[in-house]
C-alpha cells in the first residue's frame, strides 16, 4: 500500500490555555474523498489550516509527501495586489497547468474575471477563491465551506467538477446532500479528538449516535463503580492496609476520569414564540410584476398561500428570490398586480445579510434591543443569560461584542432574536448558513412543526426536501412556477413537463408536415403505438434495472480507497465507465418516460 500524501498524527493545539485539539489525526491518500465534520467551534477549520501549513500545532507530527501540491480554500481570501479577479485566479496556476481552466471556472462560478477586488461582495470573493484552488487541479484539495454563496445550479455543477477531478479531497460543509454526493470517508472531530469512518457522510450520523450512546453507557458504569468502591472503603474489611491503599488509588483515578470527562456539547433549544392564529388565507397574489429597467425579475406571478403552508423559494443568485419574497410580504411594492394579506398576521423575518449587524453591539443588547437584561418569550419574562443558553451561548458572553463571534455563532444569535418575537408567519432567508448539523436538525423540526406559515429561501436541497410543502422556482424571463412537494419533487415534475412539451411539439411538427388530404388518417394512425415503441416500452425497464446494478457495482469498486494507488489505469477506466453508463441510463429513462406518457395518452 502506497504511503499517504499527507498525514497528521497526534495533533494538539492550545489557544489561551484552552485545548482546542488534543489528539487529532488526518491521513489523505490518492483518490480520498473525506468529509471533515464536527460541531461549530470544534476546530475543523483549524485542523484544515494545520494540514495546509498555515498554522503550526503545539504538538504532534505533520508529514507531506515531497512534491505533493496542496490547495486550501480559505473562508476570507486575501486579494491584495491583484488588478482583477482573472489575475488573482491565474496566480494559483503552476508552469504546467492549463490556463484555459481559469476562464472555464470563472464562467461557471458567475464571474467575468474583470471584477476589481475592492468592489467584490463577500460571495463573489469566495467564488473567486474557489476558482483559484480548483484551477491547478492539485494533488490535495482542502475546502472549507465551498458551497457558501453558491446557488443550487452551481452547487450541482461543483459536485460534478469534483467527481471528475483526480485530486484527493478533504471538505468541510454544512450541506448534507453535498457531503453525501462527494465523500467516501468521514473524519469526525469531537472534543479535540478525531475518529474515522470508512464510509461517506450518508453513514455518519447513525455511526456517531452509536458512539455517543456507548460513551454515555460507559460513563454511567464508571459512576456506579465509583459508588461501589466508596462503599467498600467505608464498610469493607480494613485488615489488609496495602490492598486498601491500592484500591484507594484506583478510586482516585476513577474519580478524576469521571470529573474530567468532556461530555459532548449539548444541542440548542429552538422554539418559536407563539402568536395568535392568522386567518386561513395568508397571502393572495394576482399577476404581480416587477422590473428594474430592462431587467424583468417577476412577470405575471400569482399564488395563494394558506395557513400551515411551508413554501420554499429556489433559483440562481440574482434571479429575484428576495424581490419576490419582499413583494409577497408587502415590504416591496409591485409594478402591477394585486396583493392581499390575511388577517392577524404577525411576521418575523430572518435576514441573512449579516453585514448589517452592528458588530460593536453586545449579545445582550442585540437580543434585548438595549432595554435592560430581560427578554419576553411566549409572554414570559426571561433573563437574557438564561435565554442565550438555549442557543448554546455561555453567560460570560453577555458582554461579548458581535464581531468576536464565529459565523455559526452569529447565525444562532440571529435565530435567537427572530424566534423570541411572536409570529405566525416566519420569513427565513437562507437560515441554514453556517449552522452545524445538529442545530440544522432542530431548525428543520421547528420549521416542519411550526403551526403558522413559513416562507423559506434556501440553497440546501436536503433541508428543502425535509420541510417545504411546495417550491417556487424561476423558469426564465421573470416567470415563476410553483411545484408541489420538495426540491426533488420539483426536479421530477420539471422533467415530466419537459417530456410532455417535447411530445406535443413532435406531434405538432408531424401534423404540420402531413398533406392536407391525409391529415385525418395521420391523426388516427397516431392513436396506437408502433411495434417498435411497444417493444421498447416492454424491454426498457429491464435495461434500466441492469444499468442501475452495473453502476452500483462500479461505484463499489471505486469505493476501494487503495484502488488508485494500486492501479491508476483501472481507477480512471472505472470513472469513465460510470459516466458512460449514467449517460446511457438517463437516455433510457427519458425514452421510457416519453413512451409511457404517450401510451397513457392513447389509452385515455
Amino acid at each position: 500500500m502506497a504511503p499517504p500524501l499527507l498525514r497528521l498524527d497526534q495533533i494538539a493545539l492550545t489557544f489561551g490555555g484552552t485545548p482546542l485539539l488534543t489528539d487529532a489525526a488526518l491521513s489523505v491518500s490518492e483518490g480520498d474523498r473525506i468529509a471533515l465534520v464536527g460541531r461549530n467551534g470544534s476546530g475543523k477549520s483549524t485542523l484544515l489550516k494545520i494540514a495546509a501549513g498555515f498554522i503550526a500545532p503545539t504538538d504532534g507530527e505533520v508529514f507531506k509527501h515531497p512534491g505533493v501540491t496542496v490547495r486550501y480554500l480559505a473562508q476570507a481570501p486575501d486579494m491584495d495586489g491583484f488588478a482583477n479577479v482573472h489575475d488573482y485566479v491565474e496566480a494559483g496556476l503552476g508552469p504546467a497547468d492549463d490556463h484555459y481552466r481559469v476562464g472555464y471556472l470563472l464562467e461557471h462560478l458567475g464571474l467575468t474575471g474583470e471584477e476589481k477586488p475592492d468592489n467584490l461582495s463577500g460571495g463573489e470573493a469566495r467564488r473567486a477563491a474557489l476558482a483559484k484552488v480548483l484551477a491547478p487541479q492539485p494533488d490535495i484539495l482542502l475546502l472549507d465551506e465551498p458551497t457558501n454563496h453558491l446557488d443550487l445550479t452551481t452547487i450541482e455543477w461543483l459536485e460534478g467538477e469534483l467527481r471528475q477531478m483526480r485530486s484527493a479531497l478533504v471538505v468541510i460543509s454544512h450541506d448534507r446532500r453535498f457531503l453525501e454526493n462527494v465523500s467516501r470517508a468521514t473524519v469526525w472531530l469531537d472534543r479535540g479528538v478525531t475518529r474515522r469512518l470508512e464510509q461517506g457522510f450518508a453513514g455518519f450520523e447513525e455511526w456517531r449516535d452509536k458512539i455517543l450512546e456507548e460513551e454515555e453507557r460507559d460513563l454511567h458504569k464508571l459512576g456506579r463503580q465509583i459508588v461501589r468502591e466508596e462503599h467498600w472503603l467505608r464498610y469493607g474489611v480494613t485488615a489488609r492496609r496495602k490492598r486498601n491503599m491500592r484500591r484507594l488509588g484506583e478510586l482516585q483515578t476513577m474519580r478524576s476520569e469521571f470529573r474530567n470527562h468532556r461530555r459532548a456539547q449539548g444541542t440548542a433549544v429552538l422554539k418559536a414564540s407563539d402568536a395568535r392564529e392568522s386567518g386561513k388565507l395568508v397571502i393572495e397574489a394576482e399577476h404581480l410584476s416587477k422590473a428594474y429597467g430592462d431587467n424583468v425579475l417577476v412577470d405575471d406571478f400569482s399564488t395563494r398561500i394558506q395557513r400551515g403552508d411551508c413554501v420554499g423559494f429556489v433559483g440562481p443568485n440574482g434571479a429575484g428570490k428576495t424581490t419576490l419574497l419582499s413583494m409577497l410580504t408587502g415590504q416591496l411594492a409591485s409594478d402591477s398586480g394585486t396583493l392581499k394579506l390575511g388577517t392577524n398576521l404577525e411576521i418575523a423575518v430572518l435576514d441573512q445579510r449579516r453585514d448589517s449587524l452592528n458588530l460593536e453591539q453586545t449579545l445582550s443588547d442585540y437580543l434585548t434591543d438595549g432595554r435592560g437584561e430581560n427578554v419576553i418569550v411566549n409572554g414570559e419574562q426571561r433573563h437574557v443569560a438564561s435565554y442565550m443558553k438555549d442557543f448554546l451561548f455561555q453567560p460570560e458572553q453577555l458582554r461579548t461584542p458581535i464581531r468576536e463571534l464565529s459565523g455559526g455563532e452569529r447565525a444562532r444569535l440571529m435565530l435567537a432574536r427572530v424566534l423570541a418575537r411572536p409570529a405566525n408567519l416566519l420569513v427565513l432567508d437562507e437560515p441554514t448558513n453556517d449552522l452545524d448539523m445538529e442545530t440544522l436538525d432542530l431548525l428543520q423540526e421547528l420549521v416542519a412543526g411550526f403551526p403558522g406559515t413559513v416562507l423559506l429561501v434556501s440553497h440546501d436541497r436536503d433541508f428543502l426536501d425535509r420541510t417545504v410543502t411546495s417550491v417556487i422556482a424561476p423558469e426564465g424571463n421573470g416567470r415563476w412556477l410553483e411545484y408541489a412537494g420538495g426540491y426533488t419533487d420539483m426536479l421530477a415534475q420539471r422533467k415530466e413537463a419537459l417530456a410532455t412539451r417535447k411530445e406535443i411539439k413532435g406531434a405538432k411538427a408531424s401534423a404540420a408536415t402531413s398533406e392536407p388530404g391525409k391529415a385525418a388518417p395521420a391523426r388516427e394512425e397516431k392513436r396506437k403505438l408502433s411495434y417498435k415503441q411497444k417493444f421498447a416500452l416492454e424491454t426498457l425497464p429491464a435495461k434500466i434495472e441492469t444499468l442501475h446494478a452495473e453502476i452500483a457495482a462500479l461505484e463499489k469498486k471505486l469505493a476501494d480507497p487503495d484502488l488508485f494507488a494500486r492501479n491508476a489505469g483501472l481507477f480512471n477506466k472505472t470513472v469513465d465507465d460510470i459516466a458512460k453508463k449514467r449517460h446511457s441510463l438517463e437516455a433510457h429513462e427519458h425514452e421510457w418516460l416519453e413512451l409511457e406518457m404517450l401510451r397513457e395518452e392513447i389509452e385515455g
